[in-house]
């Protein structure tokens, strides 16, 4: 309408143009058209959603997801998305009246249906879930189910790029609010091997974060049998040498969780022995000392404390090699910048133990300059 538009004389002669000064044929015009003219529109804002409009679609999601109403159900997941996606206001209503616990009960519904047919409304759910985390309580329970996480590891399998990422995002936030289900994850035929693939083959930077996230808490588990079953199976696929590729030139987020995933895995005597025998390890885990982030240097510690102090007595290559690569050093700075008491304690039994190998370093090294390391200990 006329009165919609700023500049009336400008809207005049747009209208005339539209119409035709004599009544004849109508000319077909484009908004370009009108900016032409200098005409703008004026944007109509959106009311915002309100409590009764998202408690209405929320009961209507609950009865269609009950029928297994594959369709009417993606509909109005699909709605609530869009209107989460409309502002920030909109979103917080929507959040506000319990909606993840709803679209994750709907999930876990349709994850014990045929998955070829609920594709479509389980891939609309992810989605959907991702735009709101942390999840509440309940929306773990529900996703943390067999048949959810069979779900989700399901599209990580089998999906395309996004299925993939949503899935694992979704799948991070419930193993990281409950560490049992890393347990369940553990033993979900493929689900290993999926996570491995998302960060060999990565996606994004948030989902290589997430897989290591899941794998961090899946190798972390207290259970000495099965921490050694989840890390041998790691260390078989080649998760050690992949992690200090990514170690080599990765940012701070990647590199402390890498870190952390291989500090799990150096846990467990197979886990040491594949760390062993690769030549990047001892380098790269006393560079990263002092040089990523305070929880980056309390894993890098932690690393090269399990591998000197549990290697056999009779070789002691991994100390003989910190101390070629300067980790007395760097292990005196951080005593005297200070850090946590677990990794002060492990930074003084490191000095302790590499002071003591100090002399078959020196005897192997006569042409090098080692007079930083003739300070007593």
């Amino acid at each position: 309408m006329i009165s919609s538009w700023r500049r009336p004389r400008a809207a005049r002669r747009a209208a005339k143009e539209l119409h035709g000064e004599e009544g004849g044929d109508m000319e077909l015009t484009t908004p370009n058209h009108f900016q032409s003219h200098g005409i703008e529109r004026i944007p109509t804002p959106r009311i915002p959603v309100s409590s009764i409009q998202v408690s209405e679609i929320l009961s209507q999601i609950t009865t269609a997801s009950k029928w297994e109403d594959q369709v009417g159900c993606r509909n109005l997941v699909a709605k609530i998305k869009a209107m989460a996606k409309e502002s920030e206001r909109n979103k917080r209503c929507i959040v506000t009246n319990g909606t993840d616990s709803v679209l994750s009960a709907a999930f876990e519904v349709f994850s014990r249906t045929c998955l070829d047919e609920s594709i479509s409304v389980l891939e609309e759910i992810l989605s959907t879930l991702t735009l709101w985390f942390p999840l509440n309580g309940e929306a773990v329970s529900y996703l943390g189910s067999n048949s959810s996480l069979r779900c989700m590891v399901w599209f990580l399998k089998s999906g395309d790029l996004s299925k993939k990422r949503n899935a694992v995002l979704v799948m991070t936030d419930v193993v990281s609010s409950d560490q049992s289900k890393a347990n369940v994850l553990s033993v979900i035929e493929g689900a290993m091997e999926a996570l491995f693939n998302l960060i060999k083959e990565p996606i994004c930077p948030a989902s290589t974060k997430a897989s290591l996230m899941i794998i961090y808490q899946m190798v972390m588990i207290t259970t000495s049998a099965t921490n050694e079953r989840i890390a041998t199976k790691f260390v078989e696929m080649g998760l050690v040498s992949l992690l200090l590729e990514l170690l080599v030139d990765s940012e701070r987020s990647i590199c402390e969780k890498s870190l952390g995933v291989l500090d799990g895995i150096c846990s467990t005597e197979n886990g040491r022995a594949k760390a062993y025998t690769n030549a990047l390890t001892i380098p790269v885990v006393v560079k990263k000392i002092l040089r990523i982030s305070d929880l980056a240097t309390e894993f890098s510690v932690s690393i090269l404390w399990k591998l000197c102090k549990k290697e056999k007595r009779e070789e002691k290559r991994s100390l003989v090699e910190a101390l070629q690569v300067g980790a007395f050093q760097k292990l005196l700075l951080l005593l005297q910048v200070g850090c946590v008491k677990k990794t002060k304690e492990k930074a003084t039994e490191l000095l302790k133990l590499l002071n003591l190998n100090r002399n078959r370093l020196l005897e192997c090294n006569d042409s090098m300059d080692f007079k930083y390391l003739r300070r007593p200990f």
